[in-house]
């Protein structure tokens, strides 16, 4: 039997358990029935954070933003396209700081945009600054 990931529903929070062959196969979610990747960024509050990063069994690269930023405002649509190449292998997310403080100060973000990686639900590595989706890619890649 193919090993089954755990899968948060970027729509209702619902886990889902996926066999890891089918991860290419458009995967719906068992409770709402939408599909579990969008090739969009999900946004991510107090609320759903820790269940969308912590109980995932993929990756999830997260965008730590605000939307007076000029570089962050820069780099969203390279974060989107990013999104629609590095899924369903990892999910990308994002953080408004100013909406969730909160987020910013437990995770101590000094300077937007960052962009972290969670495994496990911890975090494994952080890159602040705008980039490109070509490097956002890359960094991702050469994190896992």
């Amino acid at each position: 039997m193919a090993e089954a990931l755990h899968l948060v529903c970027p729509h209702c929070d619902a886990i889902n358990r996926i066999p890891a062959t089918r991860l290419d196969d458009t995967p719906n979610c068992g409770q709402c029935h939408k599909p579990l990747f969008t090739a969009h960024p999900i946004e991510l509050t107090g609320t759903n954070f820790q269940k969308q990063v912590g109980r995932s069994d993929i990756p999830v690269l997260v965008d730590f933003w605000a939307p007076w930023c000029g570089p962050c405002r820069m780099m969203a649509p390279e974060f989107v396209q990013a999104a629609a190449e590095l899924e369903p292998r990892v999910r990308l997310a994002k953080v408004n700081t100013e909406a969730e403080q909160a987020l910013g100060a437990q995770f101590g973000i000094r300077s937007i945009p960052t962009l972290a990686l969670f495994k496990g639900g911890r975090e494994v590595s952080r890159e602040p600054g705008a980039k490109r989706k070509s490097d956002i890619i890359r960094w991702t890649q050469s994190q896992l």
